[in-house]
């Protein structure tokens, strides 16, 4: 019995060393020296013994109770003060720190304000793909496969007559194929030329516009187009339209706005002309009518091009367009 109660004390010490946290001291204490513990059981058989025998080893048996019950009090006593090291630092009388949140891009933030713009305008807004077919892309917006506008766009061919889209211009002619007139839609979406510096990305945003009614005038593109400046860069922006070259529009025009940077007074950013280009238009030529089928004595439109990427970096004072792509967060948290 003595054997017994020797080794029992020896195990219990080496498992209450191993004791990590409260569960596990819980099941010592349960297991060893609580009611129905290891110690009681054994004291239970001190009946066995002889007479004479019963104080030595009933004496030895409240012994190592006792050690074990002031050893577990030790842990006990020492892991509560871990615990209380640990909620030191913890100031529940500080307020809560905001949690990470996303920011919109501002790409996102510009074709969201354009798209608002024009749709106040009666615009509704529509998308269409990014691989587009040859025909879509160029010979239906009069540029067939030998027209030497092709070589202002440098196109990226998926095959011999799949492209991806150059320009958002595609749309014009699925959107006059698929409804009659009027039309007057938004198209904002990606796409893809090869080139890349610090004003060229090989992807980027373009927002196309399309109007088709009767009686429609350049007078009603360059409303429409001053409307657009005047929101989208205040009240008081100058702007100007300049006599260009589309192979879809005819006449066409592109259009300038007085510089943000210097206000018109001539600087770097402008390259001292005191203007800076932000978007293509111009009549819908006539020759884009006979591929959807539409009468061009009895209808007239406009059509727009406007570079997302333009706008936000004037609007926003950036002057490096790859700052959009590279997923700096120092960049995209002040938007």
């Amino acid at each position: 019995m003595k054997d017994q109660l020797l080794e029992l004390e020896k195990r219990a010490l080496e498992e209450l060393e191993k004791v990590s946290d409260a569960t596990g001291l819980e099941n010592f204490r349960v297991l060893y020296i609580g009611k129905k513990g290891r110690i009681t059981s054994l004291m239970k058989r001190l009946g066995e013994f002889p007479q004479d025998e019963r104080p030595e080893v009933g004496k030895l048996a409240n012994t190592i109770k006792i050690n074990l019950t002031r050893r577990f009090d030790e842990v006990r006593e020492r892991l509560t003060s871990i615990g209380a090291d640990r909620d030191s630092f913890l100031d529940v009388t500080l307020p809560g720190r905001e949690p990470l949140r996303g920011y919109l891009h501002p790409i996102t933030l510009i074709i969201r304000e354009v798209c608002q713009i024009f749709s106040k305008m009666g615009f509704s807004v529509v998308e269409g793909p990014n691989v587009e077919l040859d025909y879509y892309n160029f010979e239906a917006l009069n540029i067939p496969k030998d027209h030497p506008a092709r070589d202002m766009q440098d196109t990226f061919y998926v095959s011999e007559n799949v492209v991806l889209r150059t320009h958002t211009s595609p749309i014009q002619v699925r959107i006059m194929e698929a409804q009659r007139p009027p039309i007057s839609i938004i198209a904002p979406g990606k796409v893809y030329r090869r080139d890349s510096d610090v004003s060229h990305t090989p992807m980027f945003h373009q927002v196309e516009g399309l109007l088709v009614d009767r009686d429609v005038s350049f007078g009603d593109l360059k409303g429409t187009l001053t409307g657009f400046v005047r929101q989208m860069f205040g009240p008081d922006s100058r702007l100007r339209f300049r006599p260009s070259f589309f192979p879809f529009t005819e006449p066409s025009a592109e259009v300038d706005i007085q510089c943000v940077i210097c206000r018109g007074k001539g600087c770097r950013t402008c390259s001292q002309t005191g203007w800076l280009e932000i978007l293509g238009s111009g009549m819908v030529d006539p020759a884009v009518y006979k591929f959807v089928d539409y009468d061009a004595e009895l209808y007239s439109g406009f059509a727009f091009g406007v570079g997302i990427e333009r706008i936000a970096m004037l609007k926003y004072g950036i002057d490096d367009i790859q700052l959009f792509f590279r997923n700096d967060m120092r960049f995209l948290e002040q938007f």
